[in-house]
């Protein structure tokens, strides 16, 4: 069953195209990332699924509904953690979910009991009354999550999750996002790093300058490219090269005679092959 629907969306900001006859489908219960370089038009696409920004056109449909048509009805499908802090640093933990609650008329006893579960399930139960000031990044960033989480959304839109987060942070970040959709939430989010598209998206949209330019598993889309990549040092930086077999790209480094660093391929050497880009350019 599809969850998220794109029809051709197109969105403009006077002369600059931020997407351009972006088509998606995204079905229930899934983790997708739409990866790209700062610029391409993934945080564009959350607003406007989120409701935040109108299309300059196309269609889109969240559980049926379309969003331009019915943006207060669809607002109940889903939750949003976007790339800003957007916590009351002045309040306490449990203080910024009572409010958020509050907004969303929750009655006081099942906000109460929703609020001790979700600071449980992102283990800040012990650190609900302190002030979020003195949170520390990754903190911030769970609370968040669970604030998105209040009204038991049936998708969670979430805006380069972990962008500023160091390695181990991030991964504690992943394993919340595997949990949530462990419980039937589906997952959307937008990133920029590699190994957290391939780490844990089922299927993985390359959006470059508001264009979709490549969708499919991990798995998928490495396999358009080749399986195995010879790094080759040279006096311009490091030529790579992609081969679909270890055994080949090993032949080939010993006519090369030369020092080379063999991998197995990732999804940004797909999009270096799509675009001639690197992810962070």
């Amino acid at each position: 069953m599809l969850v998220i629907e794109i029809r051709g969306l197109c969105k403009r900001y006077g002369q600059i195209k931020a997407l351009d006859q972006f088509s998606l489908i995204v079905n229930q219960g899934e983790i997708f990332g739409l990866l790209g370089p700062n610029g391409a038009g993934k945080t564009t696409t959350i607003r406007i699924l989120t409701t935040l920004a109108r299309p300059t056109a196309g269609k889109v449909f969240i559980s049926g509904w379309e969003v331009n048509r019915h943006s207060v009805r669809v607002k109940k499908e889903f939750g949003v953690v976007p790339q800003q802090l957007t916590l009351d640093v002045e309040l306490t933990a449990w203080e910024n979910l009572t409010l958020h609650g509050m907004l969303h008329k929750i009655p006081n006893r099942e906000r109460n009991a929703r609020i001790k579960e979700l600071l449980a399930f992102v283990e800040l139960e012990e650190r609900s009354k302190d002030l979020v000031k003195d949170f520390s990044g990754g903190m911030k960033r769970r609370l968040m999550i669970a604030r998105a989480m209040m009204q038991r959304p049936s998708i969670l839109f979430l805006d380069e999750p972990t962008a500023g987060l160091d390695p181990q942070v991030r991964r504690q970040i992943w394993d919340l996002f595997r949990r949530l959709n462990g419980q039937g939430v589906t997952v959307f989010l937008t990133t920029h790093y590699i190994e957290e598209a391939e780490q844990i998206c089922r299927r993985v949209g390359i959006l470059n300058q508001g264009k979709l330019i490549a969708l499919g598993t991990p798995d998928e889309l490495k396999a358009k490219v080749g399986k195995v990549v010879v790094e080759v040092p040279n006096q311009c930086g490091t030529e790579y090269r992609v081969f679909e077999s270890r055994e080949t790209a090993v032949r080939y480094i010993a006519e090369l005679n030369r020092d080379a660093v063999v991998r197995e391929s990732n999804l940004e050497d797909v999009f270096i092959e799509l675009t001639g880009l690197k992810v962070g350019d």
